[in-house]
């Protein structure tokens, strides 16, 4: 039976703490086995390391979902930031976007009645208390106004402001807990900035308010005839629940079955494409948790944009130096002074590294996934079927990387996180889009 999130501190202490205990058991049970398999080949080894890590994150995973809301939603945060935690983790995180379970008829009752004042019979014309979908922090239920208007109503979890801070320090024992060595996860002060940044993103969220406001202005701001951003209805909106048109469409996997055209992927491709440059460079403003739940593929080629509830409004000295960046990084050869320079403006690296050390101690570091970002820019037209998955930093280049940077600029985390998000739709959607735009070129 689906149950309401356990939001006091004994109760989600007992899930960590009996999670951390079965990470134990199996690292042991690990140690035990590399022992024995001392003499194994290398691509055993590597097999074992990987079942490992997957095991560790299925152990991670399962005690999130119980924990439901901030945690849940921190751990998808977290999947999205690559060379923060082993491959194998990562993945079992990222189910957090998808697999989530609902909860039930009673506390939705109860929800309505608090933050509206009335039940769903008075409150819409139709109203199924079955949510069709079910996310970290609340869960989407489809009705219909008095008018007759199609609505999506999203209910957020009570009490999931009051644990955002016991949250993250669970998910901080409990990473710690399924550490698989010293070198599996960075240092103490990166893990601070970025538990600090996702803290700060669950606060924006947890605000219906804002998201509405946000909607809105996208609406208004990208004004597109093939973008479409449900619009929220402010009557039946409080700071826990959004009211907003319901779109029509499917999501990524349910539209890939269909087995669309080369030209209809290319037509997706170039619309979301077009659509991150103008919000990261035109608008300076970007929706920061991309994911493929959150893009509807409708009729007549349009494209439906859901849930705004994390935005990140950029400075423009990010965007100038992110832009001065790109461009030294894309110049054949690279023009490593200039890029030096646009780090030291975003304050990404200690002024104490000179010319010489950050070419020959923190670029071959850095070297993988700055190649890997730049290749689809090189081209006029690029393939992104073609795009190889994104390279894992190892423990030797993450130590590199780490040792010379001086600060995380949460602007960068937030636009890494939605690029990110950007490449793997067009890497799903194997799009050929015309990268050419009047930001980086």
């Amino acid at each position: 039976m689906p149950h309401a999130p356990r939001t006091s501190k004994l109760a989600r202490g007992a899930i960590v703490g009996a999670a951390a205990a079965q990470a134990g058991a199996t690292q042991l049970a690990r140690s035990a086995a590399q022992l024995v398999q001392r003499n194994a080949s290398a691509a055993d080894q590597e097999a074992a390391r990987v079942e490992h890590e997957a095991k560790m994150g299925r152990i991670a995973f399962t005690a999130l979902n119980q924990l439901k809301g901030t945690a849940l939603k921190a751990s998808q945060l977290l999947s999205m930031e690559l060379g923060l935690l082993p491959e194998g983790v990562r993945q079992q995180l990222a189910r957090a976007h998808y697999q989530v379970t609902p909860l039930n008829r009673a506390l939705v009752l109860k929800l309505l009645r608090q933050e509206l004042g009335d039940s769903p019979e008075a409150l819409f014309a139709d109203f199924d208390l079955q949510a069709f979908a079910a996310a970290s922090l609340g869960q989407v239920h489809a009705a219909t106004l008095h008018s007759g208007e199609a609505v999506a109503v999203k209910l957020q979890y009570p009490g999931m402001a009051a644990t955002i801070q016991s949250d993250l320090a669970m998910l901080r024992l409990l990473l710690k807990g399924i550490s698989l060595g010293p070198e599996a996860l960075p240092n103490a002060d990166i893990q601070a900035r970025v538990m600090d940044n996702i803290a700060q993103t669950l606060t924006q969220e947890l605000d219906y308010l804002h998201e509405a406001g946000q909607l809105q202005w996208f609406a208004k701001a990208l004004q597109h005839p093939q973008l479409v951003l449900p619009q929220p209805h402010m009557a039946r909106t409080t700071p826990r629940v959004l009211t907003m048109q319901r779109l029509h469409g499917l999501h990524l996997a349910e539209w890939l079955a269909t087995r669309p055209s080369q030209a209809q992927r290319d037509h997706y491709g170039q619309l979301l494409f077009d659509t991150f440059m103008q919000c990261a460079w035109g608008l300076q403003r970007l929706q920061a948790d991309p994911h493929a739940g959150n893009y509807l593929f409708m009729e007549q080629g349009q494209l439906g944009l859901l849930d705004f509830g994390c935005t990140r409004a950029l400075s423009p000295l990010f965007c100038e130096q992110a832009a001065n960046a790109w461009k030294a990084a894309l110049r054949a050869p690279k023009d490593t002074a200039a890029l030096r320079k646009a780090y030291l403006a975003l304050d990404l690296i200690d002024h104490a590294l000179d010319q010489h050390r950050f070419e020959t101690e923190l670029l071959p570091a850095l070297a993988g996934w700055q190649d890997w970002q730049c290749l689809p820019l090189q081209s006029a037209v690029y393939d992104f079927g073609q795009l190889p998955p994104p390279p894992q930093p190892n423990a030797a280049a993450r130590r590199a990387a780490t040792l010379h940077m001086h600060a995380l600029p949460p602007d960068l985390l937030h636009f890494d996180r939605a690029h990110m998000g950007l490449t793997e739709m067009l890497r799903s959607l194997g799009a050929r889009v015309r990268t050419a735009n009047p930001w980086i070129f």
